[in-house]
């Protein structure tokens, strides 16, 4: 008899050894899941309609995300009501004291329009003392600024891109040891916001031109990158303390232009006449070099720890022509459509979308 029968054995009650003394595993089969009440935040414009049979593909395809998960928390059986929310943070106060959630699931990537302020409505839940999924405001100010992480990873001794930032009303000052070609983002959008074919640069003039683009038209600092010619790797990664790597994902374009770079421009991330037009897709990382598979898991789960993230993240790679690994940002709570990059990559690892939905909330209630 095992430690663990005699134990359930002395709880129930029963004399050790006897077949009604032992019903652990058969106790926790039967065992319901605790009906919670999850108070779901998501940006005012992507409340899903009552029905979204009604819906184009394109509209759709905008509250995917809050659909798909909306729908899986029926399917676990908890009772979730959905909160738009735009610029205001009393609705939030209201829902949280009125109705009392066990669990905010936070699906909000901005607050008055700005990217970083989403720490701040995390900071407000902590305030209030309610559980919520995701990341922190910790995580969030850490891996939110891409030159910010990179330099605690740099402490770390991880690969990263060299890079330079330039903020806002700032002219370009590019140093020596950064040579064409280069790549400018947004410091802090993610969801490859700002980025396209024009975003690599190859001479002063160009670069100049797309740093003043970021800093009008996206309204951000921008952060410029030595450009890594290869592959681009996705892992995701679940946990708060105890952590799991998901298998690694690669972005592929079937049909690029002579010549053309591959990057994660915001058409082919997000435009689904794009995507099909080109032959866009996320799958599994295949034929990597002997040593990066391990790497990747390896390496994933420091930047996890050192950036302070909790709950779910994805953390995104150029792997080099010569089989280099680089790291360029962490993604906190990143993309959970059903079938997108962490949802299928958690398939990959035997864990359905509805589990990993469950996963998310259960990390969320430990914290």
């Amino acid at each position: 008899m095992t430690d663990d029968k005699k134990r359930a054995a002395k709880n129930a009650g029963s004399k050790p050894g006897s077949k009604a003394a032992y019903k652990g595993p058969e106790r926790r089969r039967k065992t319901r899941r605790k009906k919670l009440r999850v108070l779901a935040l998501m940006h005012e414009d992507l409340v899903p309609p009552e029905d979204v049979s009604t819906l184009s593909e394109s509209e759709f395809h905008r509250i995917k995300t809050e659909s798909d998960i909306l729908d899986a928390l029926a399917k676990l059986g908890h009772e979730a009501r959905p909160l738009g929310v735009r610029d205001a943070v009393l609705p939030i106060r209201h829902a949280v004291e009125d109705w009392e959630p066990d669990i905010v699931f936070n699906l909000l990537d901005e607050f008055q329009g700005e990217a970083i302020y989403d720490q701040h409505v995390v900071a407000f839940l902590e305030l209030l003392r309610v559980p919520y999924t995701g990341n922190n405001p910790r995580g969030l100010v850490l891996a939110r600024d891409k030159a910010l992480s990179k330099k605690v990873a740099m402490y770390h001794r991880i690969t990263v891109p060299r890079f330079f930032t330039v903020r806002r009303n700032r002219s370009v000052r590019r140093p020596k040891r950064m040579e064409f070609p280069l790549i400018v983002k947004s410091l802090v959008e993610e969801a490859s916001m700002g980025i396209s074919k024009a975003s690599i640069v190859r001479d002063q003039e160009a670069l100049e031109t797309r740093v003043a683009f970021m800093h009008d038209r996206i309204g951000t600092d921008a952060i410029v990158e030595q450009f890594i010619p290869g592959r681009e790797i996705y892992v995701g990664v679940l946990g708060n303390e105890r952590l799991i790597a998901l298998p690694p994902r690669e972005l592929i374009v079937d049909e690029l232009e002579p010549g053309e770079d591959l990057i994660a421009t915001e058409s082919l991330k997000h435009n689904i006449h794009y995507q099909k037009k080109h032959g866009v897709r996320i799958q599994g990382a295949k034929k990597l070099p002997d040593g990066v598979a391990s790497s990747l898991e390896r390496v994933s789960k420091r930047i996890y720890r050192m950036l302070s993230l909790e709950g779910y993240a994805r953390i995104d790679y150029r792997l080099s022509e010569d089989g280099k690994l680089y790291f360029l940002e962490a993604n906190p709570n990143p993309e959970l459509a059903n079938y997108e990059e962490l949802a299928h990559a958690a398939a990959k690892a035997g864990i359905s979308y509805e589990n990993l939905i469950q996963r998310i909330l259960s990390l969320g209630l430990r914290r």
